[in-house]
């Protein structure tokens, strides 16, 4: 298999550039045309175009900008495969020559530098590659493969969306599920298999912090909200070191604290935005009560009237990501024996999270995510030695090694669904 998946990293058509190009070029083409979610027209279209060329049949704008491609080959199981195709706004400092320099805006908000910072452009360009190779060795593999282009993962919309659309009722249902994701904790050419508990479950709240304003120079006459929402920032943090189990995992960040206008202005209100992380729904539950609790009490503290008590405002929670532990347990063998042993490497749970469960696990349906390592081995070697710190996912300094990581992520991802999908 490795001679053909290098193969897939020379020259072939994409009809939606025009020009012959290697995946190498494709990704860094989509790298420096990033689409926030629900924006990506320009990426779906290139999805798309690819799996038409390769022979799928293929519905586009599924879930607003979700692709999916179809391609049946005779009787035996249905397996999905996914990659995630939005971007993130931030502003790239990789110095790279492909760098983004798009800019763009999510409804309603502002304009903002736009960057592929958690390496779903590393998707796109392995999906294109798996959809190439499993269009030319249909003699490896029997059954229906389902391949899918997810919009607005970073939102934690896209996945509903696209099922809500009827994915799973216009499109066969799959019998398995498979997805990976690049990582910035081992070095591209490696992945690792979670056995059970992938990515956390999230929620999403915003606090309206409020108070009374004035004069910079007259406190006594207000009721600061900027010293509050300090207080608050500071007392949320014993939710997870003073009340959570050390056993249960549990992350409460406040990501965003604005408020004010000027020096000497104190204004009347600040809002603060945070995520709230855990593998658990009643701990997930207590953190949020607890939230809550704690922004009240300190606004109590502080003498804030109760006309003038915080106030919440909740997002919908992406369900944790568990994998299916019989079926990890044999994509990781698989891998063993394709990769070796030393480039499958055990990780912890991450505490980071996404909305890729709703295409398994939550409707019964045995799904895998795994990690695809992307740090450039000159890099990773110089962090294990002291050096530099490898710039996380989401960091506007992340640059995957696009040639080994994404032939890793062919060769791999192939390799599961032929396993699922078998000859005889």
């Amino acid at each position: 298999m490795k001679s053909l998946i290098t193969g897939l990293l020379l020259a072939a058509a994409t009809p939606a550039l025009a020009a012959p190009v290697d995946l190498v070029t494709l990704y860094k083409d989509l790298h420096a045309h990033p689409e926030l979610g629900f924006q990506e027209v320009r990426s779906a279209g290139i999805l798309a175009a690819e799996a038409r060329a390769a022979g799928f049949e293929v519905t586009e704008k599924v879930g607003r900008t979700g692709v999916v491609a179809v391609l049946k080959n005779g009787k035996g199981p249905t397996v999905l495969i996914r990659a995630d195709m939005d971007a993130l706004p931030v502003k790239e400092a990789t110095g790279l020559p492909y760098a983004s320099t798009a800019k763009g805006h999510y409804d309603g908000g502002e304009d903002t530098p736009v960057m592929h910072a958690c390496g779903h452009d590393i998707h796109m360009a392995v999906w294109v590659g798996v959809a190439r190779w499993m269009a030319d060795n249909r003699k490896a593999w029997k059954g229906t493969l389902v391949m899918i282009g997810q919009p607005a993962e970073e939102i934690s919309g896209g996945a509903k969306a696209m099922i809500d659309d009827g994915l799973f009722t216009r499109f066969p249902r799959p019998d398995f599920a498979l997805a990976l994701h690049d990582d910035s904790r081992i070095p591209a050419g490696t992945v690792s298999v979670p056995p059970y508990r992938a990515l956390s479950t999230a929620s999403f709240m915003d606090i309206t912090v409020k108070g009374i304003g004035g004069h910079g120079a007259y406190p006594a006459t207000t009721k600061d909200p900027v010293v509050l929402a300090s207080r608050i920032v500071s007392a949320l943090q014993t939710l997870v070191s003073r009340e959570n189990d050390p056993f249960q995992p549990a992350v409460v960040t406040v990501g965003s604290i604005h408020g004010g206008t000027k020096h000497n202005i104190i204004p009347d209100e600040v809002k603060l935005q945070l995520t709230i992380r855990s593998y658990d729904a009643m701990q997930q539950q207590r953190l949020l009560d607890g939230i809550m609790r704690v922004a009240r009490g300190e606004a109590i503290a502080a003498g804030i009237p109760d006309a003038l008590m915080p106030t919440f405002s909740q997002g919908a929670a992406a369900p944790p990501t568990l994998n299916d532990t019989p079926l990890a347990t044999r994509i990781k063998a698989r891998f063993e024996t394709l990769l070796g042993k030393p480039r499958v490497i055990d990780l912890d749970p991450s505490m980071a999270s996404e909305d890729y469960n709703i295409f398994g696990t939550t409707l019964g349906i045995p799904s895998v995510i795994y990690w695809l390592g992307g740090v450039p081995q000159a890099k990773w070697d110089a962090a294990q030695a002291g050096g530099p710190a490898i710039p996380s996912l989401h960091n506007a300094g992340w640059a995957p090694d696009p040639a080994p990581t994404i032939a890793t992520g062919v060769e791999t991802m192939t390799a599961a669904a032929t396993m699922l999908m078998p000859a005889k």
